[in-house]
């Protein structure tokens, strides 16, 4: 009985391992233009507009909204919202 309790054991760590290596691992390997254009075809999708997608070293994202990172990890893409033409128009035309 404890020969296949510890058979058992071993057989779901192996594969628990091997699960969350194939998890990690491609995503790790992406570049970053293919990540920036993976992200651009979904929020183009959505139909959103006045936004810019940088890419920056790790660690020096600033204010943007980290939504991937790329290049085994070395770099970040950040998503951050721009102004709008339609806003900037209306922002002109308030009275001050």
């Amino acid at each position: 009985m404890k020969m296949w309790t510890v058979a058992i054991a071993l057989l779901f760590a192996s594969t628990h391992g091997v699960a969350q290596t194939a998890q990690t691992a491609p995503a790790a390997r992406k570049s970053c233009e293919d990540l920036k254009a993976e992200i651009t075809k979904k929020l183009e999708a959505k139909n959103v507009t006045s936004y810019s997608l940088d890419i920056i070293d790790k660690g020096k994202e600033g204010d943007g909204k980290v939504v991937g990172n790329c290049d085994g990890g070395t770099k970040s893409l950040v998503y951050s919202r721009t102004a709008s033409s339609h806003s900037e128009s209306s922002d002109a035309k308030k009275p001050q």
